[in-house]
This record gives structure tokens, sequence and C-alpha cells, in this order.
């Protein structure tokens, strides 16, 4: 198997997911590379600070943003001195060998040439912010997998872990599906229920989650390597789908008794 990443640099999240990936993953060598993509897709620095100040509030928004500018400082500093833990994507990939490359537009013919060349087998998006046209869904042998935390068809769309505390769910659903035209509605691969913990908080839930995911993404990989996966339809119509929350879904749940860090 060759196998490409498709993903954005999150500090936060992102990176546990890879942390737990790499750790787990045998042979690490059918890693081809990762490819990061701008993670604020097509907004600006502005909007998106705006929407995050929205989405967390003044108090979390500052927190967030202090630990976002550490991070930032602890991966320039790991560039020269050693340092036990890996505070970026790249740092991450360069201790396990697995080549990091960037992108502007991952759908831009220069990029989907210096793919075709890769002879790739599969190409998995982990939180990746552009919409995958169909050149790049047809290009690796295996195709495109994503890995969704909704349980597919419900919870498409944004911040699946959030809506699904919002409602009350018992759990959170972790799916890994095919890649096609439609966001989040390609056939379901592998899909497992986690319990949302009593006092658990989004950022906790989000963190947990994204090593769990990890090793179900490696079930779903062995599972395609083998020719054992079948297939569960995933139709849209049967579904929900959520846009990123408001400042009035934030306050509604956390008048529902939820906290967000």
């Amino acid at each position: 198997m060759r196998i490409l990443f498709i993903t954005q640099d999150d500090p936060f999240y992102v990176r546990l997911f890879f942390t737990e990936f790499f750790k787990r993953y045998e042979p690490l060598e059918e890693i081809v590379g990762v490819v990061i993509v701008q993670a604020m897709g097509k907004k600006s620095i502005v909007q998106l600070a705006r929407q995050m100040y929205d989405f967390y509030g003044p108090v979390d928004f500052v927190r967030m943003g202090l630990k976002f500018m550490t991070y930032k400082c602890l991966a320039i500093i790991s560039r020269f001195l050693p340092l036990t833990e890996t505070y970026s994507l790249a740092d991450l990939c360069r201790r396990y060998g697995v080549q990091v490359m960037f992108a502007e537009d991952i759908n831009a013919s220069p990029f989907l040439s210096e793919l075709k060349v890769q002879n790739l087998d599969l190409i998995i998006s982990v939180a990746a912010p552009s919409i995958f046209k169909e050149e790049l869904i047809a290009l690796p042998s295996k195709g495109c997998i994503n890995i969704h935390n909704g349980k597919l068809p419900n919870y498409r769309g944004m911040l699946p872990n959030f809506w699904q505390m919002y409602h009350g769910e018992k759990s959170i659903g972790i799916t890994v599906h095919e890649i096609n035209s439609n966001i989040d509605e390609g056939r379901i691969i592998l899909q497992e229920d986690v319990e949302i913990l009593s006092d658990e908080t989004l950022d906790s839930l989000i963190r947990r989650t994204k090593k769990i995911a990890a090793r179900i993404m490696i079930k779903a990989v062995d599972k395609l390597r083998t020719g054992q996966v079948i297939y569960k339809e995933n139709p849209a119509q049967e579904g929900s789908y959520f846009s990123f929350p408001t400042r009035k879904d934030v306050k509604e749940f956390k008048r529902r008794g939820k906290r967000l860090m």
C-alpha cells in the first residue's frame, strides 16, 4: 500500500491523531507523505479569529489564543533544540521520517500532476479543509477515504462532536467512509460508537476521540488492504447536516449544562 494523507496543521487536535497513528501503524514506510493544507481555507485571519471569538467567547478565546501562540513558539524552538514533545504536525512527521508537503489547492493541476507519479493506492483525509474534486478522488487505486466524528448519515458537516453533545447523545459515532463529490456522503467502511463521559468537555472529548479515531482508521486501512470491507450505504436523505455553531448555538449548549473547556 502507498498511502498519502491530506490534512491541516491544527496543533490542538489533528496532531493527536497522527501521533497515535504513527505510533501504532505498521509498516510506517507505506506512508508516502502528509500534505498540509492551509487551515483557514478561504477565510482570512480576521474572519477566522471572529468565528473563533464567537464560538469560544472572550475568556476561552484568550486562553486558546495564548495556547496557540505557545505551541507555535515551541514548534520553532524544537527545530533547533531537542524537545521531548512535538508541537507541530510537520515536526512530528520529521521525527517519524514521513515526508511533509504543503499545498494551497489540492485540486490544482500542478499538485495533481505531482501525485500521479506517486502511484498511490489510498488517500486519507483527516480534517482536510478543502473539498476533494473528481480528478483527485479518482487518482488512487483504492480511492479516497475520510474519518468523521459523527454517526453518518447523521451529524454530517461541521464540528460533529459539538452537535452530538448539544443533542444529548450518550455516545458519538466515529465513521470511516469513502469520499465522493458530496460532503460526508460516501459509503461507510467502518463505524464505531464511543461513549461520552459524564464529566467530559467538548475539548476533552475531541482530544480523546482523535486518538481513538487513529486506531479505527488503522482497522479500516487493514480491511481495505485485505479486501474484507463490507460497505454500508450512507443515504444523505435519511441523515442530518450541521454547519459551524453560531454564538447562539454555543449559548444554548452551555445552558444545557455542557462545557467547551
